[in-house]
């Protein structure tokens, strides 16, 4: 440890132009965990709310799913007649323009999530009446209600104007970065299908899927082939929305390359840094200290580096995350942060590992003149 605190003291402007390398790379890492999840949160937060374990779509149903694919009422019966399934509920999802209801009323963009209004799916309010107490009534998300929607008002939405009356409102829930609104299955099925006048009598009995709650180890390839059905699992639906796959992919492309970098570049510093020292490596091994004494000398001193800058940079990266959580779709977690610090720390060891096993190349001979 002697040389490591003597070296942090002597070159002190060195090592603090790295750390502050390295905090800025931990600023970037918080503030891209947060976007990551927040983009995650406003694509799909609303499946991750459902209380179901799967999803079974109409088989000939690809791609985005929920846009594709219709079930029947004999579907989703047949579906609760099933060995292992302990409970299943028609769902409809569609996303409709809607308009606040008055002359110069606001443009709005709803995902409508159309579901029994006394079944497992209903959500319970937060405020206002539960879905079952109107049958033109809609519960409203939190995204909704920031654009200024409140219990009371009414909308008009869809092709056929269809009239909606806001009774109450929940949490956060959005879908493809939509605010997400929940209807009775009826009025989903008015909106879904646009036409004026009477619905259809067919229509009456369709939704997009079939809602599943299965019990521990059901299985479901059977019961698809017979009812011509496809069932994912909930975190596998979470691909159909729109825009989710490449958001994360890309989100995870950048960070990868965010960690590389910073391995790269503490690994750079930490070699130019060991060819600067290799007399003062070869005197130490000249007077006794052993190849192992010295490298966990100089790994110590890049932990003590990577710590402190790690630490510094997450702290400033909250910070910044927490002043833009308000402007942007932007969510820290806990587990994600840490992660990304983790990483950054553990990349940059690796980085600087490579760089100081320069110094068991190092001969004692050096130290006394032998190569000049």
């Amino acid at each position: 440890m002697f040389l490591a605190v003597r070296d942090l003291r002597f070159a002190r402007g060195r090592f603090a132009l790295i750390g502050a390398v390295v905090a800025m790379i931990a600023v970037l890492g918080v503030i891209l965990s947060g976007l990551a999840s927040g983009l995650a949160d406003s694509g799909i937060s609303s499946l991750r709310a459902l209380p179901v374990t799967h999803l079974a779509f109409d088989k000939s149903a690809s791609g985005e799913l929920f846009s594709r694919s219709t079930v029947t009422r004999d579907t989703w019966r047949a579906w609760a007649a099933q060995p292992g399934v302990r409970e299943a509920e028609p769902l409809g999802q569609q996303l409709v323009h809607a308009q606040l209801s008055g002359p110069g009323g606001k443009q709005l963009d709803l995902a409508v999530f159309g579901v029994r209004p006394t079944g497992f799916l209903a959500p319970a309010p937060a405020t206002g009446r539960p879905l079952s107490a109107d049958p033109n009534g809609i519960l409203v998300s939190e995204e909704i209600a920031k654009d200024g929607v409140k219990v009371g008002d009414r909308l008009i939405a869809g092709q056929a104007d269809t009239p909606l009356t806001v009774i109450g409102t929940i949490g956060h829930a959005s879908f493809g970065h939509v605010g997400v609104v929940y209807a009775p299955l009826a009025l989903w099925q008015k909106l879904h299908y646009g036409l004026p006048g009477a619905l259809p009598p067919a229509a009456t009995g369709q939704a997009t899927a079939v809602a599943l709650r299965l019990a521990p180890g059901a299985g479901t390839a059977a019961i698809d082939h017979r009812l011509g059905t496809r069932t994912v699992g909930k975190a596998g639906t979470y691909a159909a929305s729109p825009g989710y796959t490449a958001e994360s992919s890309t989100m995870t492309l950048i960070r990868g390359f965010l960690y590389a970098i910073s391995a790269l570049v503490v690994g750079s510093f930490f070699t130019v840094w060991t060819i600067q020292r290799r007399q003062e490596i070869a005197l130490l091994k000249a007077i006794g200290a052993s190849t192992g004494y010295i490298l966990r000398d100089a790994l110590t001193q890049v932990a003590v580096v990577l710590l402190a800058a790690t630490a510094a940079g997450t702290a400033a990266g909250l910070a910044l995350g927490g002043a833009m959580n308000a402007s942007a779709p932007f969510a820290l977690k806990t587990g994600q942060v840490t992660a990304a610090a983790l990483l950054l720390t553990a990349l940059g060891l690796a980085g600087a590992a490579v760089a100081v096993r320069r110094i068991t190349g190092v001969q004692a001979l050096t130290a006394l003149g032998a190569d000049r």
